[in-house]
C-alpha cells in the first residue's frame, strides 16, 4: 500500500497526465458554479413564461418545480453512483445531462419540452457533492479544507452571480440564448473535467439499490411537491394532504428497507451518527435561512416607489445589487476553512449561523436604500458561507471515504429541503399580508418584515441545532476534514484498484 502523498504532490490525470491540485480545484469549482446557475437561469423569465410558452401561469411554474424535484432526487443517487462507479465518470454524466437539457430548452417554445429540459438540468445538481468527494480522494491534506469550503459555497456563488447575467441576457437578447449559453458552459465543463480531472481510485463495489432509489424518489417527490405546490393547490386540498400523507408513509418504509439492505442507497446507520444527523438537520434550517432573503430583497428592490417602500429598480439592477453577496461567499469560504482548522468545523457552523441571524436583524432596519440592502445581504451571505463550508467538513469527519459521495449528496439534499420549505413558507406569508396597488394585491411592508423575522428564527434554530453536534477536535493538516485512507496505486494502464 502506497504512502499518502506529500502536501505539494500533484496527481495523475487522464491518460497519465499530471495535474496540480490548483487545476483540479479550479475546474471542479467552475463546474459547481455553472450547475448552481441553473437555479436563477429562469428567474428573469418567470412573469413572461406563460406568454412565451403559450400556457397558463400554473403550468409555467413547473419550469421551476421540475428542476427542484429532479435535483432533490438525483443528488443522493448520483453521489452513490459516484462511490460505486467513479466520481469523475458520474460527474461528467451529470454535466452531460445539463448540456442536453439546456439544448432541449433552447429549442423549446412550448411547456412540455421545456419541463423535460429543466428536469435534465436539475439532474446535474449532484455535481457539487461529487466535486467535494473527488477533492477528498485526490487532493493533498493541506489543500482539502479550503477547497471543499469553496466547492460547498459555489451553490450560493453561482446563484447570486447568475441572476444579473441572466437578467442582462433576457433583457437584451432572445430568451433562448440563456439556454444556449448554459449548453456552451456545459460543453466547456465536460471538456475540462475529461482533460484535467483525474478519476478517483476510491470505490464501493456493490449492486445498485434500485428499490431504495425508487422508494427515496417517491417519498421525496411527494414531500417536495406538496411543499412547493401547496400554496397554489391549497394547503388543505386533497392533492396536498394526499402527497404529505404519501411522504409520511413512503419515507419510513423506505428507511426500514434501507436498514435491511446489505448495500443501501443511503447508509442510515452511518447517517444516524449524532455528528452527521445534527449536521444534516442544521443544513435544513440554514438552507431555509439562506433562501428567505432571496425572496424578500428582489421584490422590495423592484416594487414601484409609489408603494412607499419599493425602490423601483429594474431586474438587471436588482441582480447587480444581489451579486455582491455571491462574491462575499467566494471570499469568505477560505476563512471558514481556516477557522475550522483552528477551532473545528462545529465552531465555523456555529459562528456562521449566528452571523446569518445578525444579517437578518440588520435587514429589518435596512430596507429603505440600495446600499443598505447590499450590506445586509452581504452579512447574511458571509454567515451562510461559513456555515455551508463547515457542513461537508463535519460530514467527512464522521464517514469513511467509500461513502463520501452518498453522504455529501444527502447533505446537499437536506439543504434543498430547507430552501423548498423556505419558498413555501415565505410565499405563504407574502400572499397573506397584502396591500392594493393599481387594482392588484402586492405584499405589504409588514409581510416582508415578517418574512425576515422568519428567516432570522431559522438562523437561530440552526445555531441551537449546531450546539447538539458532538465536540470533536479539528485535524489541522486537513482543514478539519478527517484524513482519508491511503490511495491505491494506479496500474500501468492508468486503471485504478478498488479501495479496500
Amino acid at each position: 500500500m502506497n504512502a499518502a502523498p506529500p502536501v505539494d504532490a500533484i496527481h495523475p490525470g487522464p491518460g497519465g497526465a499530471r495535474r496540480s491540485p490548483g487545476v483540479i480545484v479550479t475546474v471542479l469549482a467552475f463546474c459547481g458554479i455553472v450547475v448552481s446557475l441553473m437555479q436563477t437561469l429562469v428567474v428573469p423569465l418567470l412573469t413572461e413564461l406563460p406568454r412565451l410558452l403559450d400556457t397558463s401561469a400554473s403550468n409555467a411554474s413547473w419550469v421551476v418545480t421540475a428542476t427542484l424535484l429532479s435535483g432533490a432526487v438525483c443528488t443522493p443517487v448520483m453521489g452513490r453512483l459516484g462511490d460505486m462507479y467513479g466520481k469523475r465518470r458520474i460527474l461528467a454524466l451529470c454535466l452531460g445531462m445539463l448540456t442536453t437539457g439546456s439544448v432541449i430548452c433552447g429549442l423549446s417554445d412550448s411547456i412540455l419540452p421545456m419541463i423535460a429540459g429543466r428536469i435534465l438540468q436539475g439532474a446535474s445538481f449532484g455535481v457539487i457533492a461529487l466535486g467535494m468527494s473527488l477533492m477528498r480522494d485526490e487532493l493533498p491534506p493541506a489543500r482539502l479544507g479550503p477547497s471543499v469550503a469553496l466547492m460547498s459555497a459555489t451553490l450560493g456563488i453561482g446563484g447570486a452571480v447568475g441572476l444579473p447575467v441572466a437578467a442582462l441576457v433576457a433583457q437584451n437578447a432572445d430568451w433562448h440564448m440563456l439556454f444556449w449559453g448554459a449548453a456552451a458552459l456545459g460543453v466547456v465543463d465536460i471538456t475540462l473535467v475529461l482533460l484535467l480531472v483525474p478519476e478517483s481510485p476510491v470505490r464501493t463495489p456493490a449492486p445498485f439499490d434500485f428499490i431504495g432509489t425508487l422508494g427515496l424518489s417517491a417519498g421525496l417527490v411527494s414531500l417536495l411537491l406538496a411543499i412547493s405546490k401547496g400554496a397554489d393547490w391549497g394547503w388543505s386540498s386533497g392533492r396536498t394532504l394526499g402527497l404529505f400523507l404519501a411522504a409520511l408513509v413512503i419515507l419510513p418504509l423506505w428507511g426500514f428497507g434501507e436498514l435491511r439492505t446489505t448495500a443501501p442507497l443511503v447508509d442510515l446507520r452511518v447517517n444516524a451518527k449524532p455528528q452527521v444527523l445534527f449536521t444534516n438537520l442544521a443544513s435544513i434550517v440554514i438552507g431555509f435561512a439562506m433562501y428567505a432573503q432571496s425572496l424578500v430583497f428582489p421584490q422590495i428592490l423592484m416594487l414601484p416607489e409609489e408603494t412607499g417602500f419599493g425602490l423601483g429598480k429594474s431586474m438587471v439592477v436588482t441582480g447587480l445589487v444581489m451579486a455582491p453577496a455571491g462574491l462575499v461567499m467566494m471570499f469568505v469560504s477560505p476563512l471558514s476553512a481556516k477557522l475550522s482548522a483552528a477551532k473545528g468545523p462545529k465552531v465555523s457552523l456555529l459562528v456562521g449561523s449566528a452571523i446569518t441571524a445578525l444579517g437578518y436583524l440588520l435587514s429589518l432596519a435596512m430596507l429603505d436604500a440600495v446600499w443598505k440592502i447590499v450590506v445586509a445581504a452581504s452579512v447574511s451571505a458571509a454567515g451562510c458561507a461559513l456555515a455551508y463550508s463547515a457542513m461537508p467538513a463535519l460530514i467527512m469527519q464522521a464517514i469513511p471515504p467509500q461513502q463520501t459521495g452518498a453522504a455529501t449528496g444527502l447533505n446537499t439534499l437536506m439543504r434543498s429541503i430547507g430552501t423548498s420549505s423556505s419558498a413555501a413558507v415565505i410565499s405563504m406569508v407574502l400572499a397573506s399580508m397584502t396591500v392594493s396597488l393599481g387594482g392588484r394585491a402586492i405584499p405589504s411592508l409588514d409581510a416582508f418584515r415578517t418574512s425576515l423575522w422568519v428567516g432570522c428564527a431559522a438562523a437561530v434554530a440552526a445555531t441551537l441545532v449546531t450546539l447538539l453536534i458532538p465536540a470533536r477536535k479539528a485535524a489541522p493538516e486537513t482543514g478539519a476534514v478527517a484524513p482519508t485512507a491511503p490511495r491505491p496505486a494506479h496500474d500501468a494502464a492508468g486503471a485504478t484498484a478498488s479501495a479496500g
